[in-house]
């Protein structure tokens, strides 16, 4: 290992830890949601898992939009060109306030689409006020982006973990008094969770504010003394900049919703050992996505200073530290599957089928980490284009194709979607890495 490299992780590992733990909340607050409604009956239970396949590939999307100010404001901080960061902070809340109708319209608009393709009528009346409820929640997401995207580009995380640990909090008890009806108030079900939910963002975009606040006040204020009015440039930039991320979202949602109907095509065992293998990859995945904003930050704040050694050791200290932390949880995934399986059901048959998909998930874990992480380093150089071509060929050219072929024309069943999926895995991560190395060099 370089001196640089060596150099590089002990502050790569101050900045990545907090934001993989605020991952690591979000995954939280998704799976009390889904204990709590699976409490009252399982047409709650369905809803608000088809809610939620609605609500984050479409919000999720709308906040890519605005991940070019990790690179804009990173490179601005390096450079130390403090108004630059502000100039950037302010575009980025006109985004966010303009993404936001449009993000909602597309919720709103997707009920009747539902609807007219037949989903079950017990769980659209359910799924229709769940969503408008969550609606309310999407400005405060969008402007939480906006203020985690400036604090943590001037490494000031500790508030982002703290928001989104706490709303943990905010949303158990808002779901206990919504949901259930406690403390004389009406019994909502998953209308209530969904409301507790739009407070919990309410929340974290509030402290999160806060937190800006008082950082501008060391400059006493001077980010209020600024031109507030759009600025038509700037909102290219980021928009350029957001464009391909959100649309490398988009794609990497809509795989995963293609293959869990693939899955549903099957019968109920694949589906339910197939829901447990997602569950278990997107917690593991939290890790590196809070590595991979890490890399962004520190690679873009060394690419400010032109310390291109800088950058290179940055993402590579990125790298290597997602890369441990995956080949751990593969190695996991291999070894004890049956375990981890186990943690979420009691049927012999699904623990055993999703037994043998976490050991196909052993394999692409590694390479999991290294596309998102290499995605972040090259966020930080200001590349998002490369990261979004190679996730659209990946997913949608070589691994859904493999997916389906396996899965039904050879008769593999659920392991050839799996299957599918670590051919997409395997190539995204190898292409990303090769695209890094060629931009940077070593460290």
């Amino acid at each position: 290992m370089t001196a640089g490299l060596r150099k590089e992780w002990a502050p790569m590992v101050r900045l990545a830890a907090p934001l993989a733990v605020a991952e690591l909340g979000w995954m939280a607050m998704g799976f009390a949601d889904t204990v709590m409604a699976g409490r009252i009956d399982a047409a709650s239970l369905g809803a608000g898992g088809v809610g939620s396949m609605l609500f984050f590939p479409i919000a999720i999307s709308g906040t890519g939009l605005l991940s070019g100010m990790d690179t804009l404001v990173s490179q601005a901080f390096g450079a130390r060109d403090d108004e630059e960061c502000r100039r950037t902070l302010v575009q980025g809340l006109w985004l966010a306030g303009g993404v936001s109708p449009v993000v909602i319209a597309a919720l709103l608009a997707s009920i009747p689409l539902l609807r007219s393709a037949g989903t079950n009528p017990e769980v659209m009346a359910l799924l229709g006020p769940y969503v408008r409820a969550l609606v309310w929640g999407v400005a405060p997401l969008l402007a939480y982006t906006v203020f985690r995207r400036y604090l943590q580009a001037h490494n000031l995380v500790r508030a982002v973990t703290f928001a989104v640990v706490s709303a943990n909090l905010i949303n158990l008890l808002g779901n206990w008094l919504l949901m259930y009806g406690n403390w004389g108030l009406p019994r909502m079900g998953l209308e209530g969770s969904g409301f507790s939910t739009s407070i919990s963002r309410g929340y974290i975009g509030l402290v999160l504010g806060i937190a800006v606040l008082r950082h501008e006040r060391q400059s006493r204020g001077r980010v209020f003394r600024m031109n507030w009015r759009p600025d038509r440039a700037r909102l290219r930039r980021l928009l350029a900049l957001g464009a391909p991320a959100a649309a490398q979202i988009g794609a990497e949602g809509a795989v995963f919703g293609v293959v869990s109907v693939l899955a549903a095509k099957l019968d109920a065992l694949s589906l339910a050992a197939h829901t447990v293998a997602v569950n278990v990859i997107s917690i593991t995945y939290m890790v590196p996505l809070g590595i991979s904003s890490a890399a962004a930050v520190r690679v873009g704040q060394a690419a400010g200073r032109r310390d291109r050694r800088g950058a290179a050791a940055a993402g590579w200290a990125a790298i290597w530290l997602s890369s441990l932390f995956m080949a751990a949880a593969g190695l996991a995934l291999f070894a004890i599957p049956h375990a981890i399986a186990r943690l979420y059901t009691a049927g012999a048959a699904v623990v055993a089928t999703s037994a043998g998909l976490l050991g196909i998930a052993a394999f692409f874990e590694l390479f999991d980490g290294l596309q998102v992480t290499a995605t972040g380093a090259l966020r930080g150089l200001g590349d998002t284009r490369t990261p979004a071509v190679a996730h659209f060929a990946g997913y949608w050219i070589f691994g859904l194709p493999v997916a389906y072929a396996l899965c039904f024309r050879y008769g593999w069943g659920v392991r050839g979607i799996w299957a599918g999926l670590t051919v997409a895995l395997v190539l995204i991560g190898a292409v990303l890495i090769v695209a890094w190395s060629r931009a940077i060099g070593k460290p």
